[in-house]
């Protein structure tokens, strides 16, 4: 089983959602997030918790499914990131879970 997670600008949240449905994944949820970027800083242990010049509304999908929809989904929001030319591209993860009550 895989945590598969979306991070995105609220603006692609329904892009972001589609690539899931076409990937299989018709369960997951969503919640609100702000987001931050502060360009003076390179190193992402530095920018996680940034109190950043730039705020953006953001948004965060995720869903527990299997590892081949979770890599299905990863291949499409690849190739939706390829085709779109901004400075804010979807950013997808995976990680593994080692067990779970279900």
């Amino acid at each position: 089983m895989q945590l598969f997670i979306i991070t995105a600008l609220k603006e692609y949240s329904d892009q972001a959602a589609a690539l899931l449905k076409k990937a299989g994944i018709h369960i997951f949820s969503a919640t609100d997030i702000q987001g931050f970027k502060d360009g003076s800083s390179h190193n992402l242990l530095d920018d996680w918790f940034s109190a950043g010049e730039a705020q953006f509304d953001s948004i965060l999908l995720f869903s527990f499914t299997s590892t081949e929809l979770a890599s299905r989904a990863m291949e499409l929001v690849k190739e939706y990131n390829e085709k779109l030319a901004d400075e804010f591209p979807l950013r997808a993860f995976t990680l593994n879970v080692q067990q779970s009550s279900h």
